[in-house]
């Protein structure tokens, strides 16, 4: 009766564990997956929108998988194939921090992946850059995790929640009242205290993988990988498209960049005040909604990653009545996608 009695939970527990699977992953899909696996190791790409996908699906280099071109789950679509001969399971994540990081969470979950590129367009925040350039920044920042502080404190006022260790003001913040409007023949010719005071601004909390469960680091400045940022010293000879068409293009011929900073949150910077001091502050160069998040997941999880960003639009800081980025996001997107090809086609990657 004892080794019935066994043989019989097993049997129960193979049930329940398949039950458990199907409820959230069909069985169906499981076993793709699982197929697609033993196939070997695969190079993630994470891309942020429909424009910026639309190159690589357009490349000849990018051969899907003659069984297992697509597999959907939880409203992503995961391309599968080979992009430069290399495997590469492909997922458009959508706009903002949430779906970048869901989807750079999902990839990894479900496939076997040694290495995350993220390409994509972005704001310029150098001057010293124009649109069309492509950057490779060393290092990724969230600049959207803020303590705002009560009207009437400062710099030396301790904020809330600071003793615990949940908040800092290591990083520097912003004075709103730095940025009022005033005439300098009024009574105003110095800026006056603001109501919105200051925002301070924070590190992101993580649990790595390898770490402690529920004991928490902190990471502002997220570095991409080693590695692949010295393999990112040999682009900087890929030739780039510097027209959108016959009539339109740019004063000069766009180029590959290794910058040092990129910062990320979920805002649209089109604001000259705000691009200047983003970049006073920090000495950043691309600005983005979704990098930062496909970094801290890769930098939890330890998995290499590393971010090309091809500059849209001057982020507010042009002449122009309107946002660039409507007549240069395909270039954009095509240039960052270009230098993508590049890079994937000298990485070694394991069998």
């Amino acid at each position: 009766m004892g080794l019935l009695g066994l043989l019989y939970g097993v049997v129960v527990l193979g049930i329940m564990m398949i039950y458990v699977y199907g409820s959230v992953i069909p069985e169906a899909t499981w076993k793709e997956i699982m197929n697609v696996n033993k196939e070997g190791t695969y190079i993630g790409i994470v891309v942020p929108n429909a424009f910026e996908l639309k190159p690589l699906l357009q490349s000849p280099s990018f051969v899907p998988h003659h069984k297992f071109p697509n597999l959907d789950f939880a409203g992503k679509r995961f391309r599968i194939g080979e992009l430069e001969k290399k495997r590469v399971v492909v997922v458009m994540s959508g706009l903002s921090m949430l779906n970048s990081g869901l989807s750079t969470q999902l990839l990894l979950t479900l496939f076997n992946v040694e290495g995350v590129l993220h390409y994509g367009i972005a704001g310029n925040l150098n001057p010293n850059l124009q649109i069309g350039d492509v950057t490779i920044p060393k290092y990724w920042a969230h600049t959207g995790l803020w303590n705002w502080q009560r009207f009437g404190d400062g710099p030396n006022d301790e904020l809330a929640l600071e003793v615990n260790g949940d908040y800092s003001r290591k990083y520097g913040y912003l004075k709103f009242s730095n940025y009022n409007n005033y005439t300098k023949d009024s009574n105003y010719s110095k800026p006056v205290r603001n109501l919105l005071n200051n925002v301070w601004y924070q590190a992101e909390e993580i649990f790595p993988v390898n770490g402690v469960p529920e004991v928490r680091q902190h990471a502002f400045w997220v570095p991409v990988h080693k590695k692949y940022y010295q393999i990112a010293k040999q682009l900087k000879n890929v030739k780039l498209s510097g027209c959108v068409n016959t009539t339109t293009c740019l004063p000069r011929n766009p180029s590959v960049v290794r910058v040092k900073k990129g910062i990320t949150a979920n805002v649209f910077v089109d604001n000259q005040a705000y691009r200047e001091f983003l970049n006073s502050k920090f000495g950043a160069t691309p600005v983005d909604m979704e990098t930062a998040a496909v970094a801290l997941v890769c930098f939890q999880q330890r998995i290499p990653f590393i971010a090309i960003r091809a500059l849209s639009d001057l982020a507010g800081g042009g002449s122009a009545l309107s946002n660039e980025a409507a007549l240069f996001t395909s270039l954009a997107s095509q240039n960052a996608f270009d230098v993508l090809l590049s890079f994937i086609s000298l990485l070694k990657i394991n069998s």
